[in-house]
């Protein structure tokens, strides 16, 4: 079965960090770009960071550059995006996902992910 197993998700007060990791099975994540996307309630899916098939490549959104850093370590089949600084904006169900058409992070339409993983919760709360 091919599929994403998030994890890391969680409670943390602004200023706080978190870390989230997305575990693949069934496929070989060193074929695809992957992007970190979140969702906020009533609010469209939003990609937030991307890394690059060799990891040589990311691209953020300017809404958490200098917060965010999205890593990959393929050998474990992984993925990781280390949150810092979080604000309460920042709360939202947090997705990765695999671009199937590209091994680079160029601002790809989210029509060209596949493989969701099933989203974690982040809130940021005092």
């Amino acid at each position: 079965q091919v599929q994403f197993a998030e994890s890391g998700g969680g409670l943390v007060q602004p200023g706080g960090s978190l870390r989230l990791s997305c575990a693949a099975s069934g496929f070989f994540l060193n074929y695809y770009a992957i992007g970190w996307f979140r969702q906020a309630p009533g609010k469209e899916r939003e990609e937030v960071a991307c890394v690059s098939n060799s990891g040589d490549e990311t691209n953020y959104a300017e809404s958490v550059k200098g917060r965010f850093t999205a890593s990959r370590d393929n050998a474990r089949n992984t993925v990781s995006l280390q949150m810092n600084s979080l604000k309460p904006e920042d709360t939202a169900v947090y997705y990765c996902a695999a671009n199937l058409q590209r091994v680079r992070c160029v601002g790809a339409p989210v029509y060209e992910y596949g493989y969701w993983g099933q989203g974690t919760q982040v809130t940021v709360s005092p």
